[in-house]
């Protein structure tokens, strides 16, 4: 897998929504001006992700984006409903609206992968 280091003095740990001792890592290596993702099952790293110190600002921003639209902006206090001709209920349900999201590039690529092509051995 590559070299595995310590867990530094700055990082998280999260675990995932599966279950099955799946964890996150994320850690500061100020050495290298990165930030590391990595992915665990049990004590086994099964893969990382070195992310420049300049990008963390970017990823920030969708992350905090995405918990926006994940809850609602503004509570409002209960009102009884307006009484018209069909009765209290006559309007229809207003959804709320999900926030646009910028396509930050070219993804088409990544979705529904298949397998590799077999060799050929001549």
């Amino acid at each position: 897998m590559g070299e595995v280091l310590p867990m530094p003095s700055f990082g998280d740990l999260f675990t995932d929504t599966r279950g099955d001792d799946r964890t996150m890592r994320v850690s500061y290596h100020p050495e290298r001006a990165a930030v590391v993702l990595s992915l665990w099952s049990g004590t086994t790293c099964r893969g990382s992700f070195r992310m420049a110190l300049d990008d963390v600002s970017r990823l920030r921003a969708v992350l905090a984006e995405i918990e926006a639209s994940s809850t609602p902006t503004t509570v409002l206090p209960a009102v009884p409903p307006a009484r018209g001709p069909a009765g209290p209920f006559d309007a229809a349900p207003v959804a709320p609206r999900s926030p646009a999201v910028d396509q930050t590039g070219d993804i088409s690529g990544t979705a529904h992968r298949g397998m590799l092509p077999v060799p050929r051995v001549a």
